[in-house]
């Protein structure tokens, strides 16, 4: 049975492992990035367990004015709490339980936490062959990015709440 949960500082290692097997390259966030995105936002941060053992997650950021390609805010510098928008980082699963339905049960999962939360609407960046993905979750399309984190091609996507 899916269990959803908060992160916390215990959880950075797991996660760090889960990043780094299923993102290619520089694409995948250190664990100092990771630990910090626990730390300074854990309401942002949803944990996916399976048996009591993490197997994938997400997390994001918050601001007003929402600037895709700022490397910053992937470290949380801007982020605020309290604004409106909010700024997926990761969406991630194990490899070995992918496959499994389990990116989208995060989906709705965190949709519905932010919703809650009184957030106005989500934004993200993903690689083109993702965003079918994400307009079947109900994210349109923006725009071609100008980020060029880990040397790669991303496109912008958002969900009004």
């Amino acid at each position: 049975m899916n269990k959803f949960r908060n992160a916390q500082p215990s959880d950075a290692i797991r996660c760090f492992e889960i990043e780094t097997s299923a993102y290619e390259g520089d694409e995948a966030a250190t664990l100092e990035k990771i630990s910090k995105r626990i730390e300074v936002y854990p309401d942002g941060f949803l944990i996916l367990e399976i048996e009591g053992e993490t197997v994938g997650f997400m997390n994001c950021g918050c601001a007003h004015n929402v600037e895709m390609s700022d490397e910053e805010f992937k470290e949380l510098v801007g982020h605020d709490p309290n604004a409106p928008n909010v700024v997926i980082m990761s969406v991630v699963v194990d490899p070995a339980q992918q496959g499994k339905g389990l990116s989208r049960a995060l989906m709705v999962e965190f949709v519905g936490r932010m919703k809650k939360m009184g957030k106005s609407a989500i934004y993200l960046m993903c690689k083109e062959h993702h965003v079918p993905l994400y307009e079947r979750f109900g994210y349109r399309y923006l725009n071609p990015s100008t980020s060029g984190h880990g040397g790669m091609t991303w496109h912008e996507m958002s969900m009004e709440l």
